[in-house]
């Protein structure tokens, strides 16, 4: 066993003064030695954090003291190190930012959810339309094989894509995915409310159907991006794993992730070990121009 762990986990709950609660968390989570990154919301919470082993377990027990999150579920992965750099605990309006035109409850109107052996039946089906619920970004480092990639940046431009993207296919059973599941269930619920009648989400997420005993992440393509140090896991345990993503330079397969080298960009972009040398850890001349005007100036004295 590894001396460290990984939590992810969520929940929809009504939390009454969200705000001082989140305030009240952050000093706990300081005492406890834990890191990650936790959202609370008037709606619940969600957080990804790491820390020792006994400093998980205490953390998982103590929070399932609390009547709201007793039953909490938790995506434990072990770990060599922390996961994260810093402790980020805050308020926020949505757990998942939408901003849609009327508020939605994911608990009761959410579309229905499948266990990682039954998601893996519905894939195979040839009727189902498979939507990844994630970022483009995500999606080029790995995704379930035949989905959608939904071609946005952000979270709150899913009803727009939907309208222009998959109205014609509301009579089709629609299957959807994200990393732990807390996307999905907002975004199963606006498709609910933009019409759409058959349709389905995979509960836990990616992370929970690569951990699936049985299912053993089969049908899923490349790596989970996740939004630690790690920057991406591998999902598929079985010997169909394969490399989806492609070099941002030179379109050689990778499933490394890093950030541009210029200061004013940081970029996250794919990119092979050969590149990363080559083109200096930049993602664009452009790039690497503004850093060398921007340096050598201060490096020789200039003013």
């Amino acid at each position: 066993m590894k001396p460290y762990r990984i939590l992810l986990y969520y929940k929809y709950v009504p939390i009454a003064d969200a705000d001082a609660y989140a305030a009240e968390h952050l000093q706990y989570c300081k005492e406890l030695g834990v890191k990650g990154r936790i959202l609370i919301a008037d709606e619940g919470i969600n957080g990804t954090l790491s820390g020792t082993v006994e400093q998980t377990e205490r953390y998982m027990a103590d929070m399932r003291t609390n009547p709201l999150f007793a039953d909490l579920v938790f995506k434990i992965d072990e770990s060599d190190s922390h996961a994260f750099k810093k402790l980020f605990v805050r308020h926020k309006q949505e757990l998942v930012t939408l901003r849609y035109d009327r508020k939605l409850d994911p608990l009761t109107e959410g579309g229905q959810r499948l266990n990682p052996k039954q998601f893996h039946d519905y894939l195979q089906r040839d009727d189902v339309i498979i939507l990844d619920g994630r970022s483009g970004y995500e999606y080029d480092l790995g995704h379930f094989r035949n989905a959608i990639r939904p071609d946005l940046d952000a979270f709150r431009e899913f009803p727009a894509w939907i309208r222009d993207n998959l109205t014609e296919h509301k009579d089709k059973p629609i299957l959807t995915y994200c990393t732990g599941g807390i996307r999905c269930e907002m975004l199963t619920a606006v498709l609910k409310n933009e019409g759409f009648q058959d349709v389905f989400q995979l509960d836990g997420g990616i992370v929970t159907y690569g951990q699936d005993p049985e299912v053993q992440g089969k049908g899923f393509d490349g790596s989970c991006y996740v939004f630690d140090e790690r920057i991406s896991v591998r999902i598929n345990q079985t010997d169909e794993h394969i490399t989806v993503g492609t070099c941002h330079h030179c379109g050689k397969s990778t499933d490394r992730y890093i950030n541009c080298a210029d200061d004013s960009c940081h970029h996250q972009h794919l990119c092979c070990d050969e590149c990363e040398t080559t083109k200096r850890g930049y993602c664009s001349t452009d790039c690497e121009q503004h850093d060398l005007e921007y340096t050598i100036p201060a490096r020789t004295g200039a003013k």
